[in-house]
């Protein structure tokens, strides 16, 4: 299977307008095209433009307060993903009540990463096909490059295969979340730009701006967590250490399980992608299930699936 990163342009991608009326209405999506594994260039403005909005720390400068937030808005996120999205939602590796599913539905979806519902659904396509052709960002078939940022690019990957997910697909504030997958993030983006303006009234001598914390506390923290995010996609299937003798390329490694709050013990995971917990050591430091344990204190969510001691026998070290 072919993926250009430079693709001619194809008519069959739907019209101009179609296609920019996606920016904002994904549950639009058409049919499968000729161009449905080639980069959807118009698709794609949103995503490079959140890159180069990042050049704007040239023009607001920085403070402390504006990094913090961008700091914090990226922890957050970050366990939202790794907890909620990839541990919850495309493994349900535990047990929670609607209304904390859905809270944890919507800081996900302020990650610009989709929705819940797509997540999940080409998150288990992922591990059904991995590293095999089938599987749309395995580095080994296709290169670190289009593993890290280009397949998600593409008419296909855009679309939400809902048979995938049956199990979610009947909840009506997923799919809107999966839907309009924009309003989140910009709602953030505005709330930022709010809190920015406030403290730049307020207390002036914090030297924050509306404009600052907009960039560091949206583009700059939400690039950073991308990259971080796909890192698990370009970089754990190619370097680390292999516990567990499975069917891919999967490796677990310590430098991304810090960056990614766990989720760089990817071979544990490939072996057994049931258990809430992914650093199956004690010392294989797994800041989402720390984090998921202290909301089962809570009483939050429950039913935490452990790893099995079978599992633990068949370790290769």
């Amino acid at each position: 299977m072919n993926h250009p990163l430079f693709p001619q342009a194809s008519s069959k991608s739907g019209s101009l307008a179609q296609r920019v009326r996606l920016w904002f209405d994904a549950g639009s999506e058409g049919t499968a095209s000729s161009a449905s594994h080639r980069i959807d260039w118009v698709r794609a403005i949103p995503f490079v433009a959140m890159h180069l909005a990042c050049l704007g720390v040239i023009w607001v400068g920085t403070s402390t307060v504006a990094v913090v937030t961008a700091i914090a808005l990226y922890a957050i996120r970050m366990f939202a993903l790794t907890g909620f999205y990839h541990r919850y939602f495309s493994h349900r590796a535990f047990r929670t009540s609607r209304a904390v599913q859905f809270a944890f539905a919507l800081i996900g979806a302020s990650c610009v990463q989709r929705g819940p519902l797509w997540w999940a659904a080409h998150h288990r396509n992922h591990h059904r096909h991995a590293d095999t052709e089938l599987d749309p960002h395995s580095p080994t078939v296709y290169g670190f490059l289009w593993s890290h940022a280009g397949w998600f690019l593409t008419p296909e990957a855009f679309r939400t295969d809902l048979d995938r997910v049956t199990d979610l697909r009947d909840y009506p504030e997923l799919r809107w979340l999966d839907r309009y997958d924009i309003a989140i993030p910009v709602a953030l983006a505005l709330l930022l730009f709010g809190f920015g303006s406030l403290l730049h009234a307020l207390v002036p001598s914090w030297g924050t701006s509306g404009g600052q914390m907009l960039i560091w506390g949206f583009f700059i923290s939400t690039v950073v967590l991308f990259h971080a995010t796909v890192t698990i996609n370009s970089l754990a299937h190619r370097f680390g250490r292999r516990r567990f003798p499975t069917n891919d390329d999967s490796r677990n490694n310590t430098w991304l399980a810090l960056l990614t709050f766990g989720e760089g013990w990817h071979n544990n995971h490939h072996f057994y992608p049931g258990s809430a917990r992914q650093g199956f050591r004690w010392w294989e430091i797994d800041l989402t299930w720390y984090g998921l344990r202290f909301l089962a204190l809570l009483g939050l969510v429950w039913d935490l699936k452990p790893v099995p001691a079978w599992v633990h026998r068949k370790a290769e070290y």
